[in-house]
Order: C-alpha cells, then sequence, then structure tokens
C-alpha cells in the first residue's frame, strides 16, 4: 500500500491557453533553473547491440546532487539524428520505454531514458510519497525535472544529434514533467504527455478507487489539503496554459480509472495552442499499438522525424 500511495504521489503531485511564456510566474519558472555551465561529466558503458543499435548505461551529474542513472540508444552510422527524452511513470525506470526507443533507433533516432531520484540505488536515492513532508517530496520532484533539462543538455551536445530536433515523451508522472518541459525549457520542440492528470487533487480527493478512499479515511483531518497546497505548485495545469507555441499531444485511456474524462478534458483544453488529443480503449498503461503509432505520425509531422511505419511493417506485418 505504502509504493501505491507513494506512485500516486508522484504520478499526480508537485485557464485558457495560448498564453506567451514570458507572462509564466517568475516563482514558478525559477523553480527549475540550474547552473548549466557545470560540466555533466558523463560516464557510459556500451552494454549490447540490438538489430545494429547500440545501448550504453550511462550516468551523468545531477546539478542537485548525485548521478543520474540512465540508457542512451543510439542508432548505427554518424547521422544528424532526432532525438527523444523519455520519462516514465512515478515508480517506473528507465526501462520502461526501451523497447520503443530501439525502435526508434532503428528508424534513425537518438533516445535518453532517465532514473528519477527516488528510484535510483543509494546513496543517490532520494525518497518521497511522505505526506508529513510535503516540502520534501516538492524538493525531490523539482530535481527531477531539472535532471531531465540536464538530459536535454547531454543530447544537445552529442555531435550525432540535431537538436533542433528534440522531442520528449512522458508517461503519467512523466506527462506531468512535460508539462513543466514544455513551458520551462523551449529546446523541447513537441512534447507527447500519455496518462497524465491535471492535478493531485484530481486523484486524492475525488478518486473512488479504494485506495484512495482509504487514505482520505486514515489520513488525520487537513493533512491531505496541506499535502495538496504546498505540493500542487507543480500540479501540470499550472505550467500548460503557457506551452505556445510548443505543439503537445495528449494521449488519453477511456478505461483510465484513476481520474475521469472530466479532469482529462480539464487538462486538455488547458493547454496552449498547437495541440491535440488521442483516446484509445485501453487502460492508464496505454498499452494500444495505435498509442505508438500516433506518436509516431506526431514526430514526423511536427518534428521531422523519420516514421516508425517501415520498421514496423517490417518487423510485424507477416
Amino acid at each position: 500500500m505504502k509504493t501505491f500511495l507513494a506512485w500516486f504521489t508522484l504520478s499526480l503531485t508537485c485557464g485558457a491557453g495560448g498564453i506567451a511564456q514570458d507572462r509564466l510566474p517568475t516563482e514558478l519558472r525559477t523553480l527549475f533553473d540550474y547552473d548549466a555551465k557545470v560540466l555533466l561529466d558523463e560516464q557510459s558503458r556500451e552494454i549490447a547491440t540490438v538489430n545494429g543499435v547500440r545501448l550504453f548505461e550511462i550516468s551523468y551529474a545531477s546539478p542537485k546532487g548525485g548521478r543520474v542513472p540512465a540508457y542512451l540508444v543510439v542508432p548505427a552510422g554518424k547521422g544528424f539524428f532526432p532525438a527523444i527524452l523519455y520519462g516514465p511513470w512515478g515508480y517506473g525506470t528507465r526501462t520502461e520505454f526501451m523497447s520503443e526507443a530501439l525502435l526508434y533507433a532503428e528508424a534513425g533516432v537518438v533516445s535518453l531514458l532517465v532514473d528519477y531520484p527516488w528510484v535510483r540505488p543509494l546513496p543517490w536515492r532520494k525518497n518521497v510519497g511522505d505526506f508529513r513532508r510535503p516540502e520534501s517530496d516538492c524538493e525531490a520532484y523539482i530535481q527531477a525535472v531539472i535532471d531531465l533539462r540536464r538530459g536535454i543538455d547531454l543530447l544537445a551536445s552529442r555531435p550525432d544529434v540535431d537538436a533542433s530536433r528534440l522531442a520528449y515523451v512522458g508517461h503519467s508522472s512523466g506527462a506531468q514533467w512535460g508539462a513543466i518541459l514544455s513551458t520551462v525549457d523551449r529546446r523541447v520542440k513537441t512534447a507527447i504527455l500519455i496518462g497524465g492528470a491535471p492535478s493531485a487533487g484530481d486523484i486524492y480527493l475525488n478518486s473512488q478507487v479504494p485506495e484512495m478512499v482509504e487514505l482520505r479515511k486514515r489520513l488525520p483531518g487537513g493533512a491531505l489539503n496541506t499535502y495538496l497546497e504546498i505540493t500542487g505548485t507543480l500540479d501540470a495545469v499550472r505550467f500548460v496554459p503557457y506551452s505556445s507555441p510548443t505543439p503537445l499531444l495528449f494521449q488519453f485511456a477511456r478505461a483510465e480509472r484513476y481520474f475521469d474524462d472530466k479532469s482529462m478534458q480539464r487538462y486538455f483544453q488547458a493547454a496552449g495552442e498547437p495541440k491535440a488529443v488521442r483516446w484509445y480503449w485501453t487502460g492508464h498503461e496505454l498499452n494500444d499499438v495505435q498509442a505508438l503509432i500516433d506518436r509516431s505520425a506526431w514526430l514526423k509531422d511536427n518534428a521531422g522525424f523519420p516514421s516508425l511505419g517501415p520498421i514496423l511493417r517490417q518487423k510485424f506485418v507477416q
């Protein structure tokens, strides 16, 4: 139960579209500042070659302390490749999008897949999900976003990467971080937000799943509202109104059990233009092959990526 509730804390906490970036409140924008001049101190080792694609286990220095474990997936050839930065679900790890990254690498795309601070090994690990310590949780979530920005630094510094074609793909809490990145870091040319919620309150206060009902009964009076007030600074819906001109694709599940259609529509409507939304008859995992195909089409149309179509037909069409 503790791990499950902690995942919700990661995934879902800490108006009108089309608002210019320079109107993003300063107190929100500066939360994710860091010194970009500090060396990344990248360390890597090649661990596998899959269908000509090279897979590296790497780490780089976090501005907030410790190191960021990640996988780097590199196509064959010298290239001038587009690149994807992936953000997994709350307690997911850098492995979540590995199979997708390998497919993209065969098409000619570099991918970086990272671990968040709360799933890293000691001594780099920072625990979250304690309703008595919302400020500590916020600091860990802010570090997650800053570490993703450093991931952009790493990709942009590579001679085989075309930094003008850099995209972000995030699931659940990864969608929350993507909503923030699309506003505070314009190097992200487009972002795909998969199975995300607009705010923590959409789950903690409204959801009727047994875990949330039990949580509301168990916490002492006022504790949940205090937690949401503090960590809510990082709610995705606070940032997406300022996403323009970054194109956003929202992917939602029609069988989503953690938040309702009204929440998802509110999230989409809050975002700046350009944007689009796609719906799938699946659950929160969004494990529908059509979702993968739609992501490929979006990246092709909005960031000049190669299509996954030829790779998918070669592998799966008999």
